[in-house]
């Protein structure tokens, strides 16, 4: 099994994806432990904190990778694409949100608020840094949607300019602008915790 593992692990995300095509079990497995975590605290951070929902939607993106491997087209980035898939799942789930809200009619219902009550499943040793990103979120909530995409692609999951812009269908100049805005009112609204200067990534 290690020597398995070992073979597996030196092939790229695109190449597993061709196995998993191929219904290679051990290529799913692989391709799985590479993203399962960066996903659910995607999934976490964007759908405001619900882990049951994160856990949910976890789930239902791996069974679209097992059930409908032939949509991926391996001449793009993977990430690229399951990034894309996710915040589709997200962005169909606040359109819900929104349309049960109207069908209510209840302008004090938020759920996305109420949802960050729950509690945070990856604890901070630091208790100041856990408060601070308590802070970060409930703020990053208040954004429209395609602002908090933007943000948690490039600084939670690190994926460059040209990666976000494919995933959320927009220039890259649009990226750019909406990661300078989100920074700019990120550092007004949390300088009571002093943090340190967010500087927007230019490649």
């Amino acid at each position: 099994m290690p020597i398995l593992k070992r073979k597996y692990g030196k092939l790229t995300d695109e190449k597993l994806m061709e196995r998993i095509q191929d219904q290679d079990t051990s290529a799913f497995n692989e391709l799985y432990d590479r993203y399962s975590q960066r996903l659910l605290l995607y999934f976490y951070r964007t759908l405001g904190g619900d882990q049951d929902k994160a856990q949910d939607f976890l789930q239902d993106i791996f069974l679209k990778v097992i059930d409908k491997p032939e949509l991926f087209d391996t001449e793009r980035r993977f990430s690229s694409w399951i990034f894309t898939v996710a915040h589709n799942l997200c962005k169909n789930e606040y359109r819900r949100l929104e349309t049960r809200k109207a069908v209510e009619n209840n302008p004090d219902i938020n759920p996305v608020s109420q949802s960050l009550q729950s509690t945070n499943p990856y604890p901070e040793r630091d208790v100041d840094q856990n408060d601070f990103k308590n802070a970060l979120f409930q703020e990053l909530d208040k954004l429209d949607e395609n602002h908090r995409s933007a943000f948690l692609l490039r600084y939670q999951q690190n994926l460059c300019i040209e990666e976000i812009s494919e995933i959320l269908n927009c220039p890259e100049g649009t990226v750019k602008s909406r990661l300078y805005y989100t920074a700019k009112r990120l550092a007004t609204r949390l300088r009571a915790f002093k943090p340190y200067s967010t500087q927007v990534k230019k490649k």
